[in-house]
């Protein structure tokens, strides 16, 4: 079967019959004949194409199935010699190159094409440089499948790195994914590998052939590749960005604010599950209305990166530039991000630079040896999720990651990167025994590769990104997570507060009678608070896997438990930091989140017997927003350990918490949260004896949100009586396991 060549057009036009005088090409070295048929030879640009020979030029072609190949020069038609093997040849009578094209038949057919083989390299030498010095900050510029017009001619660049490599070569749907006709060649000690075909355009799928230096041959996907089939599909696509941004307001001022002092609440997404069949432009329609309306500053995606296994849920990522195919094209990405900011949205998204997993036609092993890995077999698996761990001390996969990170920002407006499993990264002994690691070279346990990989990655961020957060999921006690690195910090915008968090669910779910015997699970949190700008999760890690649902975590019967659900919830928008909510949360759900049907939408239908108790769940979610985005004391003092007083955190037997939160001005806000099922009547609590009264502004027992609706409609006088340590008073009815919140009448 003929091969579909890489230029559709026919040759047209009439052409002069063939010439009979030419002499064939000087024959190639043996070794070098091999080598190239073998596609292990690192400069094919040498042996293939036009070179001057004593007595004109020589061209030479390699068009397997071919039956005959020509030159046009001038409208006037050379044939070649046929070779063998697919090769074909001829002298030309020409001192100097000249311009040419080459006819090659196939069984019916011929077509008029650009030699590949004719073309200066497309990347320059800066470029070179900087991917062998590890600083190219725009990677996916050099390398991978860039359509662009070069020496005149439209067509594809495609670079790899694979330095281990003893030849690679380019197949696509172009060439029936035989890649023997279009070996690439090596730019030297940088190790990329380059080849501009022409007339390659958008839309088309391809791969990276590669002959290991054990002389192993296989195929891989593109690791730049910017967009994928959807799986199980693995090919890499040709793509070129056409979006026109619509966001320049959004852009110029989203970061007036420092984000540790500006509101800040997360709706968590798992884009494909979200509304499940909806692709990027659906989504873009839908969720940021519905994340508008109930408040959220900010949407963050779980990880949209490309991935072969959507059980995953986007965690074990194989296309690191490119945006799942699974939802549409990456202009439709732009699209969607386009819409949250036009919404007034922000999006944060996941990012996994911990580890990849070990498909054979992805990263592992990508060039016959461990590249992306290290080289240690020890060192390289990740003993937790069967996959590699990335080598953080070699510059070129540095660069990748950094250079990744960027990419998601500068391309795709992306406000902020939520890096996953930091403590995974930053610890040798991660999940391994005693003999399962090696200590530092200071006999310690800490990478000190990934912290340098982090540490670049944060600074190059922030000074490329005007306005993004960075956000470490890192669960130990590492000091100076989000202290800058120029003080020897990692850099980080904000923290995850994985104790808060497990504390306080801990505390949540016990009987109210037992809650005084883990009192200080609730304020412990508060010791650390302003160690480090602390996000508070209640993220899709805690809803699956058994961990149930947040409603479904709390005691005692229906009322009782939607009670202390919406507790909680004013519980944790009240304290110090941000928060982040996963879906289905927001209107309590009773089940865990399920990868294939999503939340449980079904709850807030009117024809379901509990749609009203969801729908209160979700009113109360959208007021704590609405208050939250207007009490600068709730956020603008997070990181301020004076924005902070408590006014009782002993009453363990009340399982009563209650405290003030301060702004710039010094305007407070009271928070009481009481987590017992009684009536607390006449309950005094210290304030400042310079606020005269009280208003209450949210109850989560309110009726609206299906509570008793023990409420406060009037202000609350202050009482010139001490208490708390406070010269001053206020008596209230504490409602049945609810947050009420208070702020100067």
């Amino acid at each position: 079967m003929a091969l579909r060549d890489i230029s559709p057009p026919k040759a047209s036009g009439p052409h002069s019959s063939a010439r009979t005088s030419v002499r064939g090409a000087p024959p190639l070295d043996p070794a070098d004949r091999e080598r190239l048929l073998a596609g292990a030879h690192h400069d094919p640009h040498a042996l293939l194409g036009a070179h001057p020979v004593p007595g004109g030029t020589a061209v030479r072609a390699l068009r397997p199935f071919a039956r005959a190949v020509s030159v046009l020069v001038g409208g006037e038609r050379v044939a070649l010699t046929s070779e063998g093997d697919g090769l074909f040849s001829a002298v030309l009578p020409h001192q100097t190159i000249p311009a040419y094209t080459l006819l090659v038949a196939y069984e019916q057919e011929e077509y008029e094409v650009h030699d590949p083989y004719r073309f200066l390299p497309a990347l320059g030498e800066l470029d070179l440089h900087l991917i062998k010095e590890g600083r190219h900050e725009q990677l996916w510029q050099a390398l991978g499948a860039e359509p662009m017009t070069h020496q005149g001619v439209t067509g594809t660049r495609f670079t790899v790195w694979a330095p281990n490599a003893r030849g690679v070569r380019v197949a696509g749907d172009f060439c029936y994914w035989d890649g023997t006709a279009f070996p690439m060649r090596s730019l030297g000690a940088c190790g990329v590998w380059e080849l501009f075909l022409p007339g390659i355009g958008e839309g088309t799928r391809y791969k990276f052939e590669i002959t290991s230096q054990y002389g192993h041959r296989f195929l891989k996907a593109d690791p730049m590749a910017r967009r994928t089939e959807v799986p199980p599909d693995t090919a890499s696509i040709v793509t070129a960005s056409h979006y026109e941004w619509g966001d320049q307001e959004w852009m110029a001022h989203r970061g007036d604010t420092p984000v540790h002092r500006a509101p800040f609440s997360v709706y968590e997404v798992h884009l494909p599950s979200w509304r499940p069949g909806l692709t990027y432009r659906q989504l873009a329609e839908e969720l940021p209305r519905y994340v508008k309306d109930l408040g959220f500053t900010h949407v963050e995606l779980m990880p949209v990166a490309e991935h072969p296994f959507g059980g995953s849920w986007g965690y074990q990522v194989t296309g690191f530039y490119a945006p799942t195919s699974r939802l549409g094209t990456p202009d439709d990405f732009r699209y969607f991000v386009d819409a949250c900011h036009r919404a007034g949205i922000g999006v944060i998204m996941d990012w996994v630079p911990a580890h990849f997993p070990k498909d054979d036609w992805a990263l592992a092993r990508f060039d016959g040896d461990p590249l992306y890995e290290p080289g240690n077999a020890q060192r390289a698996e990740h003993p937790d999720w069967g996959t590699y761990e990335f080598d953080f001390g070699r510059t070129e996969v540095r660069n990748f990651l950094v250079a990744n990170a960027v990419y998601w920002c500068e391309e795709f407006h992306i406000d902020g990167l939520r890096v996953d499993a930091v403590a995974s990264m930053l610890y040798l002994d991660y999940s391994r025994d005693s003999g399962q690691w090696t200590p530092n070279a200071h006999g310690g346990r800490e990478d000190l590769d990934a912290v340098a990989f982090l540490q670049e990655m944060n600074a190059t961020v922030y000074r490329r990104a005007p306005g993004v957060v960075t956000i470490a999921e890192e669960s130990t006690a590492w000091g100076g997570v989000t202290r800058p690195t120029d003080s020897g910090g990692l850099g980080f915008g904000l923290k995850w507060n994985m104790g808060w968090m497990h504390d306080s669910l801990e505390y949540m779910s016990k009987e109210p009678i037992h809650r005084k015997y883990h009192h200080h699970e609730m304020t412990f949190s508060m010791i650390y608070a302003y160690s480090e700008n602390y996000v508070l999760p209640i993220s899709h890690d805690e809803v699956v896997h058994g961990k149930q649902a947040l409603v479904s975590k709390m005691p005692g019967d229906w009322w009782q438990r939607r009670a202390n659900h919406r507790a909680y919830l004013g519980f944790m928008w009240a304290h110090p930091g941000k928060q982040l909510l996963f879906m289905g949360q927001e209107f309590a759900q009773g089940g865990e989140w399920s990868v294939e049907h999503g939340p449980e939408w079904w709850l807030l239908d009117p024809g379901h017997c509990a749609a009203g108790d969801h729908r209160g769940v979700r009113d109360l979610v959208r007021d704590l927003n609405a208050h939250y985005l207007g009490t600068p004391a709730l956020w603008q003092r997070d990181t301020d350990p004076g924005g902070f007083q408590w006014v009782e955190c002993d009453a363990a037997d009340d399982n009563v918490f209650a405290f003030l939160r301060y702004d710039e001005k010094g305007t407070p806000l009271l928070a009481i949260s009481h987590f017992s099922p009684a009536v607390r009547h006449d309950y005094r609590l210290g304030v400042p004896d310079d606020v005269p009264a009280w208003q209450e502004i949210l109850n989560t027992d309110a009726s609206r949100y299906g509570g008793s609706d023990v409420v406060h409609p009037d202000p609350v006088k202050t009482e010139a009586q001490e208490s708390h340590g406070r010269p001053a008073s206020i008596k209230l009815t504490l409602p049945p396991l609810a947050t009420v919140w208070l702020r100067p009448a």
